[in-house]
């Protein structure tokens, strides 16, 4: 009998699902998730394996399959800035109203109960960074289901999550995390198993080397690429800094956000799910600084970048030596003087930059793909 998995995730870049759809055979099955977002690869994985799969998009009202494009369509994609906007100002004065006391988040748990009711999933697999969803919800939904609920998150919980996710944190059954230290703030909050993965990896279908044209190398070329988000600053202040000690080198910023006053300069626009892959794919060097929250590492762009042959640069972040080996897959630097003399050499020796690469890439795709993360997976769900 195929296994029942029922995602709860926030849907964040609606114009690459509608992107994702366009570019879809018309016989397949619709997709999940774009490709901008992690949760597509596992859709990928868990379906090959002949699983069963729907979502409940949390930030979306109540809508009829055949109306969801249009409702998709009219979503604006999310856009970190700094400073105070009118956008964040509504946000924290909705946000002071207890989430039980608002109309629309009573209309949303109710609509999530009544799909669960349908689906009969096996699994719940609720993505992090929930406000909507409210803990007599998901207690509600594992005594009528009889579901495992999973709960998946790459960000620190003192730093990121909101009290409806720590107040249901007894109720995870199983909390999977890329950063290990962020498993140990789990457990502190209750959750009865934690496992740090991590949940990154690659797809070997998608993150693979692009062929580039010409004018493609060209707009993309540059000594030191990054692709990510910076700000606020104190999320990613060790980010921004580690950028700035570069700037004199020829710097590739790529970011959907906003990006540092000192820093825009050097900023090349955006890069979401296959435009990232071809960036990444042209970088000579695809520098990866952990944010500031991300103390033991893990973060998506290591795995991604070894997928796509990158020769990647990283901050020395302690859970790096588990998956990979500094000095044979990638360079890591302790302080900014020694990413400027590891960016020096780099730039001067293209055949050990090209040896490491290819190195990197071999290895994820030995250890680090989604089927190796979802074997694990269905592992500890047994």
């Amino acid at each position: 009998m195929s296994t029942r998995v029922l995602f709860i995730a926030s849907l964040h870049h609606p114009q690459a699902l509608l992107a994702t759809w366009d570019a879809q055979p018309p016989e397949a099955p619709r997709a999940l998730f774009p490709s901008s977002m992690g949760q597509h690869f596992y859709e990928r994985a868990m379906r090959q394996r002949g699983y069963t799969l729907a979502v409940f998009w949390r930030n979306l009202p109540p809508t009829p399959p055949e109306r969801l494009p249009q409702q998709i369509t009219r979503m604006q994609a999310e856009r970190h800035s700094a400073g105070l906007t009118p956008g964040k100002v509504i946000a924290g004065l909705r946000n002071r109203l207890p989430p039980h006391l608002r109309p629309d988040v009573r209309q949303r748990n109710a609509s999530l109960l009544a799909q669960a009711r349908r689906f009969k999933p096996d699994v719940v697999w609720l993505v992090g960074d929930n406000t909507v969803i409210l803990p007599e919800t998901l207690a509600t939904l594992k005594r009528e289901t009889g579901c495992i609920l999973v709960y998946a998150s790459g960000t620190s919980p003192i730093i990121f999550s909101h009290a409806i996710e720590r107040q249901a944190a007894p109720l995870y059954d199983l909390v999977l995390v890329n950063d290990y230290y962020h498993g140990m703030q789990w457990r502190e909050l209750g959750a009865p198993r934690v496992e740090c993965l991590p949940i990154a990896a690659i797809d070997p279908t998608f993150h693979k080397p692009q062929p580039l044209s010409a004018e493609e190398q060209a707009a993309y070329a540059c000594d030191v690429t990054f692709v990510g988000t910076l700000v606020p600053d104190h999320l990613y202040s060790e980010r921004s800094a580690a950028l700035q000690a570069l700037t004199d080198f020829n710097l590739g910023i790529w970011s959907v956000h906003d990006v540092p006053a000192r820093l825009r300069p050097h900023l090349r626009g955006e890069a979401l799910g296959p435009q990232m892959f071809r960036v990444l794919s042209a970088a000579t060097i695809s520098l990866n600084v952990h944010g500031n929250f991300m103390r033991y590492g893990g973060n998506m762009r290591l795995f991604e970048a070894a997928g796509l042959g990158a020769f990647q640069i990283s901050d020395d972040r302690p859970g790096i030596t588990s998956w990979f080996t500094p000095g044979e897959h990638l360079i890591t630097y302790r302080d900014h003087a020694d990413l400027r003399a590891q960016v020096t050499y780099a730039l001067a020796h293209p055949d050990e930059r090209h040896e490491m690469a290819e190195a990197a890439r071999q290895h994820a795709l030995a250890h680090h793909t989604y089927d190796h993360r979802l074997d694990a997976i269905e592992t500890l769900l047994k």
